[in-house]
C-alpha cells in the first residue's frame, strides 16, 4: 500500500468501527489511544512499542532506532515481530502470567 492510501484510510480495521456517528470522533480517539496502551504492554518485553500516527495508521519503534509505519492492526503483530527479530505470542502462557 502506498503512503497516501494509508494516510487516507487507516480506520478500515474491524475494531475501529463504532455505531454512534455524533460519537465517533472522540470516541475513536479514546478507544485508540486504549489499544495502543494494551499493545505497547504486550510489546514491551520485546523491546517494541507503537505511537499513534496522526490517528491514521502506527508506528512501531524499537531501542535501536528502527521505526516502520503500520495502517492497521492487523499488521502490527507480523511487522513488530520482523523489527524485533523475534515470534509475539500475545496468548503465550509465560506473558499471560505476567500480567498478573
Amino acid at each position: 500500500m502506498c503512503g497516501l492510501c494509508g494516510a487516507l484510510g487507516g480506520e478500515g480495521h474491524w475494531s475501529t468501527h463504532i455505531e454512534d456517528p455524533e460519537q465517533a470522533h472522540s470516541e475513536r480517539r479514546r478507544a485508540r489511544a486504549y489499544r495502543i496502551t494494551l499493545i505497547n504492554r504486550v510489546l514491551k518485553p520485546h523491546r517494541v512499542v507503537i505511537e499513534d500516527f496522526q490517528a491514521a495508521s502506527f508506528v512501531l519503534a524499537t531501542a535501536t532506532g528502527k521505526r516502520e509505519i503500520v495502517q492497521e492492526l492487523g499488521g502490527v503483530w507480523h511487522q513488530a515481530e520482523q523489527l524485533s527479530g523475534r515470534l509475539i505470542d500475545p496468548l503465550d502462557t509465560a506473558f499471560l502470567q505476567s500480567l498478573g
